[in-house]
């Protein structure tokens, strides 16, 4: 039997963006946000260290938390192009069509940033990256995405069930190896 590997996946803490529904640009954690990614380290107690996208909003969670961090563009969020900055009220209003497009096909760009299908890939190859054997235990300071598309690649789900996936801020979301794949083990797990 092989050992089994862990990997945490934190969701960074809260902005204004989340808390506005808005697609961030790159931000800072609010304070409230702040706060809780310090108490994040009671998810992921036994990491000394954090890979984490190149985000402000994740560097500040990981670095809030009390772990040095190793960037990873691997982690970075889902690329909503020019829909960055802009609220869903004021996508649906100026892209209905566009934004209904975006949440029901994978394969979609309304945005002409990145689709589900083309995250899911990135995160499919960093997720088999960390499946090696000779790979350490893990902990991760993404984004809801990220996290989102790692459930679907766990799960071996079809690429719809990306938007059935929560992962709120300042979330844990924890998967194991079994064999050749992934268990996922917790979601959307919170102090």
């Amino acid at each position: 039997m092989t050992a089994v590997r862990r990997v945490v996946l934190i969701r960074h803490a809260g902005t204004a963006a989340t808390r506005q529904a808005r697609f961030p640009a790159d931000e800072d954690l609010s304070p409230a946000g702040t706060a809780a990614a310090g108490s994040l380290p009671t998810l992921a107690p036994r990491f000394a260290a954090a890979a984490c996208s190149d985000t402000l909003r994740a560097r500040r969670t990981a670095t809030a938390a009390g772990w040095p961090v190793t960037v990873d563009d691997r982690l970075a969020p889902l690329d909503v192009g020019r829909w960055a900055g802009h609220d869903l009220q004021h996508i649906g209003a100026r892209d209905p069509g566009g934004l209904a497009q975006w949440m029901t096909d994978p394969a979609a760009r309304p945005h002409d940033g990145e689709t589900v299908l083309e995250l899911i890939t990135r995160v499919r190859g960093l997720l088999q990256e960390w499946h090696d054997p000779s790979a350490a235990d893990r902990v991760a300071v993404t984004h809801g995405s990220v996290i989102r598309a790692a459930v679907v690649v766990a799960l071996d789900a079809p690429a719809e069930a990306f938007w059935r996936i929560e992962a709120a801020p300042a979330s844990a979301t924890e998967l194991h190896t079994r064999g050749p794949g992934w268990v996922l083990f917790a979601a959307n797990t919170t102090t």
